[in-house]
């Protein structure tokens, strides 16, 4: 796993689980990469053997310009979390948009059409939920960024996908707050320190969603309890792109039980810290 800081991180935990449950011959280790070191790190996993890697914050936009081939998906968010080397140059894949379409299925059991979103944040993961809700059918999406330009990209995806959209500044509590969505994202660190969101107008018909999964309970996340809500942290989402990915590096389906008790059981013992997927 390339990203930085890498330290804490799930992901060798959840993968090794896999390997050593199917029997693969395989170890997941998380390579730090400093910003602006993307270029020789990713251009080495062919000279050191490795099968790929998966990307993290902040490097999943430059990823995308580094591999020799994209899939659709990374193509269409200008973004890679799994790559994969080939004999014939390296692949670039997202899987968090279809893991986050999985989660909704699977284990959130949400239908997103028809219904209204909001998106904290406008970088590589908020783009991935925001195209899996699009192609879930949501209505329209709201998109809170601190610098509404941020958001453009991602308007722009939204627009290509025929979903209404709209750029609300995060630090404008009062517009955030006039907000009704029936689903709320947050894709941005804010929270993994016990910092607090503006919050827009919560009910017990709302899913909310916090990629985070340090700390267990985010200010976002008792704030949809208290409402009556229905709230989930990180950790499904993280676990559905993981078994994208680990599919795509093994040609075996993921023991996504074994993954997750691997990550539950990591969670109990280092609890109460922030960590990248």
């Amino acid at each position: 796993m390339i990203g930085w800081p890498v330290v804490g991180s799930l992901s060798p935990v959840i993968h090794n689980a896999a390997f050593e449950a199917l029997g693969f011959d395989g170890v997941y280790v998380a390579l730090p990469v400093p910003p602006g070191e993307m270029p020789p790190a990713v251009a080495g996993l062919r000279a050191l053997g490795l099968a790929g890697a998966n990307v993290t914050m902040p490097h999943k936009d430059e990823a995308a310009a580094l591999v020799d081939v994209r899939s659709e998906d990374a193509a269409r968010l200008g973004a890679v979390n799994t790559i994969e080397v080939t004999p014939t140059g390296l692949s670039g894949h997202n899987t968090d948009a279809p893991g986050f379409e999985r989660f909704l299925l699977a284990d959130a059991g949400a239908d997103p059409r028809g219904r209204s979103a909001l998106v904290f944040g406008a970088g590589g993961a908020a783009r991935a939920c925001a195209l899996a809700l699009a192609r879930g059918g949501v209505a329209g999406l709201d998109v809170a960024v601190r610098d509404p330009a941020r958001a453009e990209p991602l308007r722009a995806l939204l627009d290509d996908l025929g979903v209404a959209n709209r750029a609300v500044v995060l630090g404008d509590e009062a517009a955030v707050g006039a907000l009704e969505p029936d689903v709320v994202v947050n894709a941005t660190p804010v929270g993994a320190q016990g910092e607090a969101l503006p919050l827009p107008s919560l009910s017990a018909r709302t899913l909310v969603v916090d990629l985070l999964y340090r700390p267990a309970v985010t200010p976002l996340l008792a704030a949809a309890r208290d409402a009556g809500a229905a709230a989930f942290g990180g950790l499904g989402p993280l676990l559905h792109q993981a078994a994208l990915s680990f599919q795509i590096w093994t040609g075996l389906d993921a023991p996504m039980p074994v993954m997750s008790a691997a990550a539950l059981a990591q969670l109990s013992a280092r609890s109460g810290d922030g960590a990248p997927a």
